[in-house]
């Protein structure tokens, strides 16, 4: 069967349509390689960071010293208050959860005219893995989290198999001490008022099969991971589905493979969704074949499964799955590209947002909200487009002007977006109206490496931050852009 394949590198895409994906028909061609070197110990000193400013049209050096003093400020007044108090300043979540204090500090980044960013330069306790590639099957580096109080959480997958995790202050430098949890892969972080969750990937079994033919090794697990606010779990909650009686290449099975895997998290206020690629086991006669789709589930505050609002199968294929909660329709809301028609949608059941083609080139960038409806970045042929849906087919669908196959999309200040795209070693953004789309001033340069399948993060105060690659595997860089008036 002929295939297309990503130019630049990514995931094949079949040209013939089907709703599922046979095994034996499936090739892909992986891009770039993973560096893997040896980790250092998690628990050594938090190491200093340095920090630079830059706007769209000049360069400053700047070390953060006035919002890091004003961080220590505001701590000093809040524990000094609390002092006397500290029965009324504390509530504890649960048994299971560390006391959270309500004294916390909070970050103030002060808006300015024009667009600023501020690149963070942080050296890590170990080393960080996956570097090398960008396709969609490879390791995710890293991810950033915006906790309520406008500090974050940064997430690595480090080359021990185990997931860091360390808090940032609001000067975005590491404060505290890692932990650290078994995972061989990141899929995405997510925080609140009592901690935040993880999304990874752990080692699974496949069993025996037999299979129909080829392979599809390994059969890994994704979990949701609950930590409190000093970091430790609180529960791990599997979302795909083996047992030690169902495993890969058992009918029924839902893994992660090789094959497209990758996913993110979503949060109403009480559960966390997440959406993500898996493998779909099924019988044929006496064998099993292993098909592609997405999957989404929704998991409580206990760690549970809520299967009235999760979905086995949404997409099929389906690659760059994205998720939002809707406040306002208090619903969570899904994109996908997908091959099943070659277009957008959104999955159980199908809706086209955008219509397209299969020919390699079609891959979706990221889902935010709308002044009225919601937002999604997407290519085709190295064209970006973003299209405004609320159920459906796309209302309004804008040209920004930007060549890319990967562009990304984030809420930003008030009334806002950004969308940011790879330009060589560095990364581009474009400000955007969330009620037209259309571009509000220049074109901005952030000097980071931009990443295929990683997006920015946006913050309360108006803010938006990125975790990228550093100079060495030792280093990530955090990029922010300062809010805007």
């Amino acid at each position: 069967m002929q295939k297309t394949s990503t130019p630049g590198g990514g995931r094949r895409i079949p040209s013939w349509r089907l709703a599922v994906l046979s095994l034996s028909a499936v090739v892909l061609a992986i891009a770039g390689t993973t560096v893997a070197l040896q980790s250092a110990n998690a628990e050594q000193p938090t190491a200093a960071a340095t920090t630079t400013e830059t706007t769209a049209k000049s360069t400053t050096s700047s070390s953060a010293t006035a919002e890091a003093a004003a961080e220590k400020t505001t701590a000093t007044k809040a524990t000094t208050a609390a002092a006397t108090t500290t029965a009324a300043k504390a509530t504890t979540s649960s048994s299971a959860e560390t006391t959270v204090t309500t004294a916390a500090t909070t970050c103030t980044r002060t808006a300015s005219a024009t667009a600023k960013t501020r690149i963070s330069n942080i050296k890590l306790p170990n080393k960080v893995k996956g570097y090398g590639g960008e396709g969609d099957t490879e390791v995710l580096p890293m991810a950033i989290a915006s906790a309520p109080n406008g500090r974050s959480w940064l997430a690595w997958v480090s080359t021990n198999d185990r997931v860091y995790l360390q808090q940032l202050s609001c000067a975005d430098k590491l404060i505290g001490k890692a932990t650290s949890f078994a995972g061989i892969d990141l899929q995405d972080v997510s925080a609140d008022a009592k901690g935040g969750v993880l999304l990874i990937t752990k080692k699974g079994s496949c069993g025996t099969g037999p299979l129909c033919g080829g392979e599809s090794s390994p059969c890994n697990t994704i979990h949701m991971i609950r930590f409190n606010t000093s970091g430790k779990q609180v529960w791990d909650q599997q979302v795909t589905n083996l047992t030690s009686a169902r495993k890969g290449y058992t009918s029924g099975a839902r893994f992660a493979w090789w094959y497209q895997h990758h996913g993110r998290l979503a949060y109403d206020g009480t559960n966390y969704a997440a959406y993500f690629g898996t493998a779909i086991t099924v019988k044929n006669g006496s064998c099993v074949d292993i098909h592609e789709g997405d999957r989404m589930q929704v998991v409580n505050s206990a760690g549970n499964i809520v299967k009235s609002k999760s979905v086995d199968v949404g997409c099929s294929h389906a690659w760059t799955s994205r998720i939002i909660y809707d406040p306002t329709k208090k619903k969570f809301v899904m994109v996908c590209a997908t091959d099943n028609d070659c277009r957008i949608a959104q999955p159980n059941p199908y809706r086209t947002v955008a219509a397209s083609k299969c020919d390699g080139t079609l891959f979706g960038g990221d889902l935010v909200l709308a002044g009225t409806g919601y937002w999604t970045a997407w290519s085709q042929g190295n064209a970006v487009k973003i299209s405004r849906f609320t159920t459906g087919a796309a209302n309004k669908t804008v040209k920004p002007g930007v060549a890319t196959q990967h562009p990304h999309l984030v809420r930003y200040s008030k009334s806002k977006m950004l969308l940011t795209w790879g330009s060589g070693a560095k990364t581009k953004a474009k400000v955007l109206s969330r009620s037209t789309g259309a571009t509000i001033g220049s074109t901005l340069t952030i000097n980071v490496k931009d990443h295929n399948y990683m997006s920015f993060k946006e913050f309360k105060d108006g803010s938006a931050a990125y975790a990228a690659a550093g100079a060495t595997t030792n280093y990530i860089k955090i990029a922010r852009v300062m809010p805007i008036s």
